[in-house]
């Protein structure tokens, strides 16, 4: 259930790991994927049009410089991410139907790219496949949560007590995987839940927005949680791969669901948004997002990353004229404020220990 300075100096690059002897650099996308860059070994023809044959953006007739090129992927992924949530309450479906038909759509989309690309859908036997089934339920269940806290409150509440997630998981990995508590995890926990604190009208379920609050942290938990399994092995496959399977397990698991609430509200407006869901909203920033790591930084990824909330309440506030309350706003600073630090600082922690434990 998943800004920066342009054009920083050129800082250490991010991790890399071995995949069929090439190297791709790792980095958790806003789907909760540690995300890896396509291997050179990609068949990377050029397409006709704006869009080459790695999902990345081209310029006809000239040749755009390439950070310039993974900026503006970067952004436009991020941009298309934050405004996933509008569908939420522009399609006039069950929210069962939506992530089913999402997971459906986003599954081809994704199956015909890496198709496309040359690169392999397969992932490994055994506990590659258990961990890809378990992460697809939790993202199916984030997806459903998510949009439902959508429903109930508004896009801004909903979006950033989801991201709330990255401060969960920076409390619980150290338990799960024996890892050194640090304190300075705890004070920053507590920053991000006083802000939600501040969003948070009364004590009581009968508001709408603190029912909406507590449907995005829950979503928030399966995205941590998702994030934690990650951990454990998706080292060895592309971002897109794993999604690809995650879709198809959510689809899966949210069919009977949607087959239960009928299709009394289907037209051809609804299968029409929910392409345009599936593919532009979900299957390309995923591609889009994936090809930025060439030449950009992680700390640059992640930094940026972090415009996704700032995006879908921009997005909501135009277009379903949802204009955020000044306790939103204020609860929201504070929340965004300590996901931007604890992101910098993790990626700074991981900077460091690479420097004084340089991998061979």
């Amino acid at each position: 259930m998943r800004g920066g300075a342009m054009n920083p100096a050129p800082a250490a690059p991010a991790r890399s790991v071995a995949i069929g002897g090439t190297m791709g650099p790792v980095v958790w996308d806003s789907c909760g994927l540690k995300s890896i860059a396509e291997p050179p070994s990609v068949n990377r023809k050029m397409a006709a049009g704006w869009i080459d044959k790695t999902g990345g953006l081209r310029q006809r007739g000239a040749a755009m410089d390439p950070r310039a090129r993974n900026w503006l992927e970067l952004n436009l992924a991020v941009l298309l991410w934050g405004g996933t949530a509008l569908f939420a309450k522009l399609i006039h479906l069950p929210v069962s139907q939506i992530i089913c038909g999402r997971s459906v759509v986003s599954a081809l989309a994704l199956g015909i790219y890496l198709r496309w690309t040359g690169a392999s859908v397969r992932i490994g036997p055994g506990r590659d496949r258990e961990m890809a089934v378990a992460m697809g339920l939790c993202l199916a269940l984030h997806w459903l949560t998510y949009f439902h806290a959508i429903r109930v409150a508004t896009v801004a509440v909903a979006i950033v007590a989801l991201h709330t997630y990255p401060v969960v998981t920076s409390l619980v990995e150290p338990w799960f995987f024996g890892e050194r508590f640090r304190r300075t995890d705890l004070a920053v926990a507590l920053a991000v839940f006083a802000g939600i604190g501040l969003m948070v009208p009364e004590l009581s379920l009968s508001s709408e927005t603190t029912r909406g609050i507590a449907w995005g942290i829950l979503s928030g938990l399966f995205f941590a949680a998702r994030n934690l399994l990650n951990r454990h092995q998706i080292r060895r496959w592309p971002g897109s791969v794993m999604m690809l399977h995650q879709s198809i397990v959510t689809a899966v698991a949210t069919l009977p669901l949607a087959w239960a609430a009928g299709a009394d509200q289907w037209d051809g407006l609804a299968v029409r948004q929910l392409v345009l869901l599936g593919v532009v909203f979900t299957a390309l920033p995923q591609a889009l997002f994936n090809n930025s790591f060439a030449h950009l930084t992680a700390r640059t990824v992640s930094v940026i990353a972090t415009l996704l909330p700032i995006y879908g309440a921009v997005f909501a506030a135009l277009i379903l004229g949802e204009i955020p309350e000044i306790r939103t706003v204020a609860g929201g600073s504070v929340v965004l404020g300590a996901v931007l630090f604890e992101t910098i600082r993790q990626w700074d922690g991981a900077r460091r220990k690479r420097l004084h434990d340089p991998q061979p």
